[in-house]
């Protein structure tokens, strides 16, 4: 059942095990402001720990924007914009996987929050950039790391110029995994969603942070790998994948 609660400017909507978060804030472009900042990190880590959630959206309100970035003038009022779940988010050190549906353009923050996520749906409408250094900045808030997605010289490009790119090039660089009619975003994303929530919690958790570490961290991937193998061969989730298999039956995964 579709339930959706409205908590400040954050939506929340359940549909079966996958948690969609929407930014709402379509006045400001759905811009971060501490309390949105906030909402976001305390919805992330209460998924995380809730084993009925398999995976998160997130989105944005209207096909103008996904997430503008940082509210400036709420920055320069003050408050606070440190969320450890939204920084935990953001950087993609979430256990659970996060789909991305970018149904408007996202730029600088918001840029930077998909980055945070595994795998991106975007509007054929959207575009995308890192625009800090037209600003006397610079992606301090994880862009940087975007050569970790794309290659590097385009990685440069976008930094160094601040320029937008197109949906169409976001595809093609990688950046995004698919492009859809900016009214059919949200629900292409919840499609990959049900795909990843279909399969084993652990297993999941395991292939997001080793393959993540392989490109970010590639000296801690034996360690971690060699853990990774211990806790999930010997899992009960393992055995009910080879018995579900064997059985020609759909797994019932516990998670552990």
């Amino acid at each position: 059942m579709t339930t959706g609660t409205e908590q400040l400017e954050l939506v929340q909507e359940r549909r079966g095990p996958i948690l969609i978060l929407r930014l709402n804030r379509p006045d400001a472009r759905n811009a971060l402001n501490g309390s949105l900042i906030q909402g976001i990190g305390t919805a992330a880590l209460d998924a995380e720990a809730d084993p009925e959630i398999r995976a998160l959206v997130l989105t944005g309100t209207g096909d103008r924007a996904f997430c503008a970035g940082m509210d400036l003038r709420a920055f320069a009022d003050g408050g606070n914009f440190y969320s450890e779940g939204f920084e935990r988010l953001a950087e993609g050190h979430l256990s659970i996987p996060v789909i991305g549906a970018a149904n408007g353009t996202a730029i600088g923050g918001g840029l930077e929050l998909l980055l945070g996520c595994d795998v991106i749906v975007s509007s054929s409408q959207a575009k995308f950039g890192l625009p800090e250094v037209k600003r006397g900045m610079f992606p301090g808030g994880g862009g940087t790391n975007i050569g970790t997605r794309i290659p590097l010289g385009i990685a440069l490009e976008m930094t160094l110029t601040g320029d937008f790119i197109t949906a169409e090039r976001a595809y093609e660089i990688g950046l995004v995994n698919a492009l859809a009619a900016p009214d059919a975003v949200l629900e292409a994303a919840i499609g990959y969603a049900e795909r990843i929530a279909a399969n084993a919690p652990l297993s999941l958790a395991a292939c997001k942070e080793l393959v993540r570490l392989a490109v970010t961290d590639s000296e801690r991937v034996p360690e971690r790998l060699g853990q990774w193998q211990k806790t999930v061969f010997s899992s009960s989730d393992a055995k009910e994948g080879a018995t579900a298999f064997i059985e020609k039956r759909s797994p019932n995964w516990q998670g552990r």
